[in-house]
């Protein structure tokens, strides 16, 4: 079975498409993660892809379903930004030769094909449709979700993982050569790190509307409590260590002023859905939680950095398109999963969308105010990348819970969770989610 990226004609990137056309009859029953660590140790057992099958077994079961019964599978391929296999290095023949292989041999190392999954899930015997959503969790959702409306499964899985090797993350693959080739090049050459051009967009936020970095203290410490709540995240795990606001202020620069907590921590972690038609889950073990719209972001830069201008744009663009495909309006919102895996860009997609009715330049004010999940207005329950380490799915498991009302710790209780929005990564790239308690709300 070849598996090709979805068609541009799954995404909703323009306004005026109106309601979603599938609104409310596709809906997310089951969650699985495998295990999180910080770097692989190199055992088959715990490669990428042995947590993967774990995190996609566990959503069957969560859900409720017979593997027999699950007919599709969508998932990104890319299980990495910055930590590519050395290049001469020996490769793990003992990994690779624990489970069933693709023509490429780090298919389950360092990457992850639908091919390798169907071959290493011998349950999944009825699966005839796999399409990638490259990118993200959040392009995968989106996919699986009009996959699922326009009849191409009916009982899909969605999966993303991530794996992180030893050694230092963006040393190797390109970044290990000699010359740089076309555009990357200007990029690069000076070794900037990842978050220099969200930190030169959040220096001309301050300088535009007279905020300053420290502002950011209040979102950072919000979100590692919260991410200590999520048992399945890296720092809950590993190092349940919170982040006050001394500590915030005092982190060394990165690219100032984006300082070490701006960033999110590398990771191996994986996470896998399971969608189905709303007639369909309505018979499974988990309440359903309906998506009544997607919208995606395709904007494209004048130049190698999007200007703030242009940022701010984007966001509010996408912001429309999400609650038009949704037919609702942000006040009908309960709660926001916007993504942080640079959390200097998290206040660009909430003032997009006019959360709690914030506009732009408003929201390290409203950070001032009560933002935690006992107050009236939470802002990214799930914790985010910041919170549990960096998966670009995090903020998609706490919509589904909160909703089923199965999010433990993090559950939120100063308003009640019947409509959340999730979504990401970029602000000017990415897909975004609106998922309801009802499918006609």
């Amino acid at each position: 079975m070849s598996t090709e990226n979805a068609p541009q004609s799954m995404y909703r990137s323009r306004e005026g498409l109106g309601v979603w056309e599938h609104r409310g009859k596709v809906a997310a029953v089951g969650i699985g993660h495998g295990p999180t660590s910080r770097r692989w140790d190199g055992k088959p057992d715990t490669s990428l892809g042995a947590i993967s099958l774990i995190a996609l077994r566990r959503a069957i079961e969560d859900a409720g379903v017979d593997p027999g019964d699950i007919d599709g599978l969508v998932m990104d391929e890319k299980t990495t930004t910055g930590a590519f296999w050395p290049r001469g290095q020996e490769l793990p023949w003992d990994v690779i030769n624990a489970y069933n292989t693709t023509d490429a041999p780090l298919d389950g190392i360092t990457q992850l094909s639908a091919e390798w999954i169907l071959k290493n899930m011998p349950e999944l015997a009825g699966n005839r449709f796999t399409m990638y959503g490259p990118g993200c969790m959040s392009n995968a959702i989106v996919v699986a979700a009009q996959a699922i409306g326009d009849g191409l499964a009916h009982t899909c899985l969605v999966l993303k993982a991530w794996h992180n090797l030893p050694g230092r993350y963006y040393q190797t693959g390109a970044n290990a050569d000699d010359a740089i080739p076309g555009t990357a090049a200007l990029r690069s050459v000076w070794g900037a790190p990842a978050c220099y051009g969200t930190a030169i967009q959040f220096a001309e936020y301050c300088r535009k509307y007279g905020k300053n970095h420290d502002m950011m203290a209040p979102f950072i410490s919000n979100s590692r409590r919260n991410g200590l709540r999520f048992p399945e995240g890296y720092w809950a795990q590993h190092r349940p260590e919170e982040i006050t606001t001394e500590d915030y202020k005092a982190a060394r620069w990165i690219a100032k002023p984006a300082n070490l907590f701006d960033n999110d921590i590398p990771i191996m972690c994986s996470a896998a859905y399971l969608f189905t038609t709303a007639e369909r889950a309505r018979h499974m073990k988990q309440k359903p939680v309906y998506i009544l719209g997607h919208a995606s972001s395709r904007g494209q830069a004048r130049s190698f950095i999007p200007t703030l201008d242009e940022v701010e744009a984007e966001c509010a663009e996408s912001g429309r398109k999400l609650l038009e495909a949704a037919g609702i309006t942000v006040d009908d919102v309960s709660f926001e999963n916007l993504y942080d895996g640079f959390p200097q860009f998290h206040q660009f997609h909430m003032e997009g969308i006019r959360y709690r009715g914030i506009q732009p330049g408003e929201a390290l004010d409203f950070y001032q105010t009560d933002i935690s999940i006992t107050g009236p207005n939470p802002v990214s329950p799930s914790g985010g990348n910041i919170g549990s380490g960096r998966s670009r799915f995090w903020m998609h498991t706490d919509c589904i819970q909160q909703i089923q009302h199965r999010a433990g710790e993090r559950q939120v209780t100063g308003v009640e969770p019947v409509i959340g929005v999730s979504g990401g990564p970029m602000p000017t790239g990415g897909n975004f989610t609106c998922w309801s308690a009802t499918p006609d709300y």
